[in-house]
């Protein structure tokens, strides 16, 4: 119920426009993807905690963010901040088949959760790499879209590098303290423009191009 509820919610208040995310949304169970001392709040909009000091996104920021990739079926997408693959399961299932989600996961605990809550939601197009995605992964690029879970300084050059021509990336940019934009960035022939999707708070980016 609570979780019809949030999709009537998106819906009737114009935040999720996109009617295939929203389907997308209701037939992936949230409830697998979260620890069991939280089942209690699996559909309350609000992040959970996962351990590792990282958390499970609230859903009104995971479907904003997805919708905001402009996703089509076929495309290979770049998710930096694998956590416990919720967001992944979303992607992949919107893509399809013949698409590819590359989620890296920089917590070594947190990729074999990520693999297992994956395999339970039947997500066989999401590949879960441990490896410091906040330099992308230059050996699956280039790619259509790219979504970095966690707050950065800026988003980094190299994953801006892996984007293909006409690409997307969504990425929460600006100060830990003060909170982050979400930046939508294109990258077109004639070079890159952004804007701004509006606030939001997320756990810093981890390693080489993440926060000092």
């Amino acid at each position: 119920m609570e979780k019809q509820r949030l999709i009537d919610y998106w819906r009737n208040s114009g935040t999720i426009k996109d009617e295939k995310l929203l389907k997308v949304f209701k037939e992936i169970p949230r409830e697998l993807f979260i620890r069991n001392e939280s089942i209690g709040q699996v559909y309350r909009d609000h992040p959970l905690p996962i351990g590792y000091e990282q958390t499970i996104s609230q859903p009104t920021t995971v479907m904003i963010m997805t919708q905001a990739l402009e996703l089509e079926e076929g495309q290979k997408v770049l998710e930096v901040g694998t956590g416990s693959g919720w967001q992944a399961a979303i992607i992949g299932k919107y893509i399809g088949s013949r698409g590819k989600v590359i989620t890296t996961e920089i917590v070594p605990e947190l990729v074999d959760f990520a693999k297992n809550n994956l395999k339970k939601a039947k997500i066989k197009n999401a590949e879960v790499i441990h490896y410091d995605g906040s330099q992308g992964y230059e050996k699956e690029a280039p790619y259509d879209r790219c979504i970095i879970t966690a707050a950065c300084p800026k988003i980094p050059q190299p994953i801006i590098g892996q984007l293909k021509e006409k690409g997307i990336i969504i990425a929460p940019v600006g100060s830990l303290f003060f909170g982050q934009d979400m930046i939508r960035l294109r990258k077109t022939k004639s070079g890159i423009t952004t804007e701004s999707l509006g606030s939001f708070i997320f756990v810093p980016l981890k390693g080489k191009h993440g926060y000092k």
